[in-house]
């Protein structure tokens, strides 16, 4: 293939896409600024446990092609991977890691490179910010003699070589000529289909496909609030109205979790303000779900003093060691504040390891699942009985899951949560 491609960021999204470029026979330089990372990396010892990772990157064609580096340097393709966090007061995108690693190139471009950003972004972002940083600073004027495309990644954490495969990819730029450049780097290893855009559509589908999965769980979290008020079962109520032919109200949740949706809908927020009411309404409902969760546990507490109170997963979702804007860890800030005595466990957490519910029960009041990873779901279907058998007070509580007649959920027991 020939063309060199310098990967900027080494994250959830950079080191995986860098050693599938790898893969896929170009030369790759993946850049981090934390030095410690890429000394581990270059070491072989990868900072995410990402699924099947490990026998990818020991592949003789990504040895060969791949290495680490803390600067960038001479390339073809620059693709720009790198967080764009939401600045929590303003609540609008902080785009310095995306500047800072376009400045980081600058000293490198050279007429007829192409520069990728991959990191989310607000619409208007590459026709605002990154062209007229890119044409004022490296004296290249894009579409002519230097290339600019936006490819948002599309991947879901846990089975991310498959999706950067077989997901069907979005390319918007502001010139064909930019958008076909990176359609042929994209084209090398996606199977699934590559559809061509302006910029801005490609900056708006992706934040769009995160806001709908936003809203309708905010629907499904404000049902379970309803049903709780209404003293009803939300969950049967639920399943009968999914048997509609043209209704699927999703699972209600502790809230909503993830480098992602969280922060998406307020980039769009950030665009128009006055035509997003719904999406500004959605992420209220889910931000607020942990004080609301909070609270369910503070009630099924209220008569017991000074309780011990056991919480089980503190991810962002199920069977992921990912704990990024977990609403977990949120729900156990808000009651240690208050001072309760909680202790959160996960197997997938360092640190926070455990080897038996039943052990970590022993004179606890209380167990309640935030996160349901499979084995804790399976040892304490298993282990009920002995589990109750060491505490003191043997409440389980499962709040934010999906439940089953035959769960160990108390609202089967005639306790509303």
């Amino acid at each position: 293939m020939g063309k060199k491609i310098v990967v900027l960021g080494t994250g959830y999204v950079g080191l995986p896409l860098a050693i599938t470029l790898a893969k896929a026979g170009y030369k790759v330089i993946g850049v981090d600024i934390k030095k410690e990372i890429i000394k581990r990396i270059n070491e072989g010892l990868l900072p995410t446990k990402e699924k099947d990772i490990n026998e990818i990157f020991a592949e003789e064609k990504v040895k060969q092609n791949f290495t680490a580096s803390e600067k960038p340097c001479d390339a073809d393709v620059f693709i720009v991977s790198v967080p764009t966090p939401l600045e929590i007061r303003r609540k609008v995108a902080d785009l310095s890691y995306v500047v800072s690693a376009l400045e980081s190139i600058l000293p490198f471009l050279k007429s007829g490179n192409l520069i990728i950003i991959e990191s989310t972004i607000p619409p208007l972002t590459c026709r605002e910010i990154i062209k007229p940083l890119i044409e004022k600073r490296a004296k290249l004027k894009i579409g002519e003699n230097i290339f600019l495309a936006h490819c948002p990644e599309r991947i879901l954490p846990g089975n991310v070589f498959y999706e950067l495969v077989h997901n069907n990819r979005v390319i918007g730029s502001i010139d064909s000529k930019s958008a076909y450049m990176a359609k042929e780097i994209y084209s090398s290893f996606v199977k699934g289909e590559i559809d061509i855009v302006d910029d801005i559509t490609a900056e708006t589908v992706k934040l769009m496909e995160n806001i709908y999965r936003d809203v309708n769980i905010a629907l499904a979290n404000e049902f379970s609030l309803v049903g709780e008020t209404l003293g009803i079962d939300i969950n049967k109520a639920v399943e009968l109205a999914n048997k509609h032919p043209r209704v699927n109200i999703l699972s209600h949740g502790i809230g909503v979790g993830g480098h992602c949706i969280p922060k998406d809908p307020w980039f769009m927020i950030q665009a128009d303000p006055k035509n997003t009411i719904l999406i500004s309404a959605a992420r209220r409902v889910n931000d607020g779900m942990p004080e609301k969760i909070a609270s369910k546990i503070r009630k099924a507490l209220k008569d017991i003093e000074n309780p011990k109170i056991i919480a089980l997963g503190m991810t962002y979702k199920p069977d992921s060691d990912d704990l990024r804007g977990s609403p977990a860890l949120e729900i156990l800030r808000i009651l240690k504040e208050e001072g309760y005595n909680i202790t959160g466990y996960d197997n997938f957490v360092e640190g926070n390891k455990y080897d038996s519910i039943k052990n970590i029960a022993k004179g606890a009041d209380c167990i309640v699942t935030l996160v349901e990873h499979t084995k804790i779901k399976e040892e304490l279907a298993k282990a009920e009985r002995e589990i109750k058998s060491v505490m003191r007070n043997p409440i389980f509580l499962r709040v934010g899951v999906s439940y089953k007649p035959d769960s160990y959920d108390l609202r089967q027991k005639g306790q509303t949560l």
